[in-house]
């Protein structure tokens, strides 16, 4: 049973030729979020979990007639009859919900390239990331969101029940990447005071790592780079965007390990142009990966 767990009923059910266990916890998250509870069944041989659900009280909307613990007591109700009654049929619809979450990338640098012009400003940045990580020994992924297949965040919050998304897109590959990954960097320019809208469909899909973590009760900790462009002149033009990344970067636990932004790309248009840029970047992403600092 996970740490932080209230057992809220624990039951014996005799089925054919077995005693199995049931258990009801409640988990209290509300330290992340006010009232979020998660409810957790499992049935027991032993010590092996054989079947679990769970539901969390952040699934029910406020004109939901049902609420997160009346659900889970009755599914306890429900699986008690049905176990002791038919055990095969019990077996052949309830398996462990909650396996290995898919592994398919394995950077040691994630670089989320936000611009969704794949050959601009954004994407040269990404290139010297890129080239900076791999110069200092360590692999990177560039990932282009724009031309991936993602889709937006429902808030249906099963994410927290089961540790993955209900949605299997391209997504489930993302975050694979930001699990081996040592350092995020994200690479965007300003759109409307803040980011464009694929990389906001990506911090937003990420909310299902966080559950996987938060499940897991452990947060593995890592360091993130921003790398912003702004076409108007003045540093207040990055206001939104550093919020929006820093309070994503916070959620995950990733520290934030430098900021670099850079204005004015309308009148410069190419950051070729911007003296000492490429040496900042590289210098920042080099500095993050071995404690030592680039070339300036």
């Amino acid at each position: 049973m996970e740490q932080c767990e209230e057992l809220l009923e624990r039951k014996e059910v005799a089925a054919g030729e077995g005693t199995y266990t049931l258990v009801l916890t409640r988990r209290d998250l509300s330290s992340l979020y006010p009232g979020l509870h998660i409810f957790t069944i499992r049935l027991l041989l032993g010590d092996k979990t054989l079947a679990l659900f769970r539901t969390n009280s952040y699934e029910y909307s406020p004109t939901d007639p049902l609420d997160a613990e009346s659900v889970a007591r009755k599914n306890v109700l429900s699986w008690e009859h049905l176990l002791s009654r038919d055990p095969e049929a019990f077996f052949a619809t309830h398996l462990e919900q909650v396996g290995t979450p898919a592994d398919t990338g394995r950077p040691d640098v994630l670089i989320l390239q936000g611009s969704p012009r794949a050959d601009g400003n954004c994407s040269l940045i990404s290139g010297w990331a890129a080239g900076a990580s791999e110069e200092a020994g360590y692999s990177a992924e560039v990932v282009y969101p724009h031309d991936l297949w993602i889709t937006g965040c429902i808030g249906c919050y099963q994410c927290y029940n089961t540790g993955f998304c209900t949605f299997d897109d391209d997504m489930t590959a993302i975050i694979s990447s930001l699990r081996h990954a040592r350092l995020l960097i994200i690479c965007t320019p300003v759109y409307t005071s803040t980011v464009p809208g694929e990389l906001k469909l990506l911090i937003d899909r990420f909310q299902a790592y966080h559950a996987e973590m938060t499940l897991a009760g452990r947060f593995v900790s890592r360091n993130g780079l921003l790398f912003s462009l702004a076409g108007r002149t003045g540093r207040e033009n990055f206001t939104c965007v550093t919020r929006v990344i820093h309070d994503f970067m916070e959620n995950l636990h990733i520290t934030p390990s430098g900021d670099i932004l850079v204005d004015g790309i309308d009148r410069l248009r190419d950051v070729r142009n911007v003296p000492g840029l490429e040496e900042r970047i590289r210098s920042a992403v080099t500095t993050v990966l071995t404690g030592r600092e680039g070339p300036s």
